[in-house]
């Protein structure tokens, strides 16, 4: 498996972190990525698709970003903002914020910088415990330097690990709810006041919460064994609904839109990495093909994902959906064929992502408009 397949895999692995509590209050061990069955190591099949697509598949145009370079160290992840710049040392342990104020958010090395999630109003460092022995600290600073926490002894509290997401008024992020379920918190960022409306089905988890334009969703997993379910959920209080023209126990990433949403879903459970991409913008449905698991983003009123090259001349790119029907490729690598980027990092009115290849590699940003 190359490097990139191989980081692609783990990522995607490593997403499927959480399920509802039974017995316990930490939740059981995920099952594998969704799928209906556990395919042999020689199977080639394809699970039926969604309705034939209306709009049928997408040719993108080529709307490239003015990407400029990030300075520091390659290693050192940073999302910015027109008023933030978070800055996540190369060992995950320190966040280095630089706003109205400047200051630093670590914990002598106990701690994991897990999430870090930015606008132009707001910036969320999410901090979880090596040891898991406690709920998530989550920092909030809005543009003036004021601050605020959310951990285990908030209400609702902090879990350890599970999702993150921040919208213009709120942040969700897992719980554990009444009789031991996994509930998923949203807390008003403007009076931290918050509750946990939905709760996951018995023995069922949820990851991948994306706050759109449109609203919340989130990718709702069961424990079936050998191979789960997943079902990607429109969330409205305590109301979840599947979203409409997903495949059944396929879909991963999803994003709402005003009338519609834009989803992957993989194909095959032993290549779970390597997803395929669709939207729905009212009654027309759009195949937008490939793309990488776990990439998908919500970014200044665009859906954004990766898809990693499909031969061996192919660069990586960032591509862009938006909620007009059309589909840009918006940055492409230097490199070809061993190459790869990471998720893009979201920050309001910019976006930043690092790219990995055999021709060296960068970390760049650009504005949006």
């Amino acid at each position: 498996m190359s490097v990139r397949r191989l980081l692609a895999a783990t990522t995607a692995c490593l997403a499927l972190t959480a399920c509802t509590a039974s017995d316990s209050s930490v939740p059981p061990e995920p099952s594998p990525p969704p799928g209906t069955s556990e395919p042999s190591p020689t199977d080639t099949s394809t699970p039926s698709s969604s309705p034939t697509a209306s709009g049928g598949p997408v040719e993108p145009t080529t709307d490239l970003l003015d990407w400029q370079p990030v300075p520091g160290p390659v290693e050192e992840n940073v999302t910015r903002s027109s008023t933030f710049t978070v800055t996540v040392t190369a060992d995950n342990t320190t966040a280095r914020i630089k706003g109205a104020q400047t200051l630093e958010l670590g914990s002598g090395g106990r701690v994991t910088v897990s999430t870090v999630l930015v606008d132009q109003q707001r910036v969320v460092v999410v901090m979880e415990d090596k040891r898991a022995e406690r709920g998530d600290d989550a920092t909030i600073i809005d543009a003036s330097g004021g601050t605020a926490t959310l951990d285990g002894s908030s209400s609702p509290p902090t879990t350890v690990g599970g999702t993150w997401a921040m919208g213009q008024e709120t942040v969700v992020h897992a719980t554990i709810g009444d009789g031991n379920a996994y509930c998923l918190a949203t807390v008003s960022l403007e009076s931290g006041q918050g509750d946990s409306p939905w709760c996951a089905e018995e023995r069922h988890g949820f990851r991948g919460a994306v706050i759109s334009d449109a609203g919340l969703s989130v990718m709702s997993f069961d424990d079936q064994r050998p191979a789960s379910c997943a079902t990607l959920l429109a969330i409205e209080g305590a109301d979840a609904t599947p979203l409409d023209g997903v495949t059944e126990c396929r879909g991963w990433d999803a994003a709402r839109l005003d009338d519609g949403a834009v989803w992957s879903e993989v194909p095959k459970p032993n290549r779970q990495e390597d997803a395929v991409f669709r939207a729905r913008v009212g009654d027309t449905t759009y195949d937008l093909g490939p793309g990488t698991t776990g990439s998908l983003v919500w970014c200044g009123g665009a859906a954004y994902f990766v898809r990693d090259p499909q031969a061996d001349a192919d660069p990586s790119r960032l591509m862009r959906f938006s909620p007009d029907g059309t589909l840009a490729v918006v940055y492409e690598s230097a490199s070809q064929g061993s190459a790869f980027l990471s998720v893009p990092r979201c920050g309001g009115d910019a976006i930043t992502i690092t790219s990995y290849g055999d021709r060296g590699d960068e970390q760049v940003t650009a504005d949006l408009g």
